[in-house]
């Protein structure tokens, strides 16, 4: 069963975020724009080139309103202590949640159960709490933060502009469709 128009399941953890251990709920993730990345392990390979990336698009995330949240299996004591010895960790300010339950891979289905590590999983939810974007990768694929910066705002557009949709490649002031028994068989 997909996720997509789905409510964020309750859950409490704990973030490192700006040199803090701060609790966590799906109440964060409502009344804006949150983007919940799930990466497999800290000191890792792939994953702190994503975060890195994330970090450096951060400021235009924000811009849009939108809260960023890294997810992993670890604590997060990791995660701080991952955060003082990685000069790409350093640069995140954004929270990295600790998921040692594995409660918040099970709600949003990417956990990998004989390995108690997340899959590349990301989802984007609107105000309301309703998952709106799903990707799940292997985890041997990193991510993209552009691409995922214009899907936020495709995802933005479409919400405030009830009756269009955003075709492939669309970008902010781009062209968008409305769709119609006119437009069938034309495109």
């Amino acid at each position: 069963m997909s996720l997509i128009n789905t409510q964020v399941k309750p859950f409490k953890a704990t973030a490192y975020h700006n040199g803090k251990f701060v609790p966590v709920s799906e109440e964060n993730l409502k009344g804006k724009w949150s983007v919940v990345v799930f990466y497999p392990a800290d000191f890792t390979f792939v994953c702190p080139t994503e975060l890195g990336d994330l970090a450096d698009h951060y400021a235009e995330f924000q811009k849009l309103g939108v809260e960023i949240y890294g997810v992993s299996t670890d604590t997060h004591f990791t995660h701080k202590a991952w955060h003082d010895t990685s000069d790409t960790i350093a640069k995140i300010n954004y929270p990295l949640v600790g998921d040692p339950t594995a409660t918040l891979a099970r709600n949003f289905d990417v956990l990998i159960e004989e390995e108690g590590l997340a899959l590349r999983g990301t989802f984007v939810i609107n105000p309301e709490g309703e998952i709106k974007l799903c990707e799940i990768h292997d985890n041997g694929i990193g991510r993209d933060a552009k691409e995922l910066l214009r899907k936020v705002q495709a995802a933005q557009y479409v919400a405030s502009h009830p009756g269009e949709v955003c075709p492939a490649k669309w970008t902010p002031g781009a062209e968008t469709l409305k769709p119609s028994l006119d437009l069938v068989g034309k495109i």
